[in-house]
């Protein structure tokens, strides 16, 4: 690839503002689904929502303070513009979650619905972050490092990562809740895994 080529098909910064919005919208919605379902996901995410789930605490701001030690990780090992883009996809999920309830009223859930279209919306905000050198922090930090380091799929690292969280999960959900919440995760990891391939996308941040 040419050096015109590769500026070509670099983001240009509002690309990378849209992809953030968007990605973390997409992300919200879909953990509001899995709160209203009383599932969760894994990640950070699966952990804030483990402890809103025994805490009663807010899942937005949780969420937020989970994910501080894993900045550290994101400027040493990835670089500081996938960490501001983290940080700001983090902070605007967080804020959606807040504020989520007073904007849409989600009646009962299905399980199973909440694990197959909320694994889905997450695992799409994530691949829009992704994409656009962002992510939704933690684990997906360490899934993305070791993708760039080793070339193993971000799909299959997260995938083994989150199932240390649903271990956890069986000593706060009943058992049922815990497989559904599995299916989620498998759902989240087959979207990353199939379209966020080492060389498949080739865009770049243009910042």
């Amino acid at each position: 690839m040419t050096t015109t080529d590769a500026a070509s098909q670099r983001h240009r910064p509002w690309e990378d503002g849209m992809a953030i919005l968007l990605g973390s919208a997409c992300a919200a919605l879909g953990l509001g689904l899995y709160e209203h379902a009383h599932i969760l996901i894994g990640s950070t995410a699966g952990i804030a929502l483990l402890i809103s789930y025994a805490t009663g605490w807010s899942f937005g701001p949780v969420f937020f303070v989970v994910n501080l030690p894993f900045y550290w990780l994101a400027w040493q090992r990835v670089g500081h513009q996938f960490t501001f883009k983290t940080f700001a996809a983090i902070a605007l999920l967080s804020w959606i979650s807040w504020y989520l309830s007073d904007w849409i009223e989600i009646g009962e859930v299905a399980p199973l619905f909440a694990a197959l279209m909320g694994g889905a919306l997450i695992g799409l905000g994530a691949l829009a972050l992704f994409r656009h050198r962002g992510s939704l922090g933690g684990f997906n930090i360490l899934a993305l490092y070791v993708q760039d380091r080793h070339g193993w799929r971000a799909g299959n690292v997260q995938m083994g990562l989150d199932g240390l969280v649903m271990l956890a999960a069986f000593f706060v959900l009943p058992a049922g809740n815990v497989l559904y919440s599995i299916l989620g995760a498998v759902v989240l990891a087959v979207i990353l895994t199939f379209n966020h391939r080492p060389g498949r996308y080739t865009g770049v941040s243009s910042n």
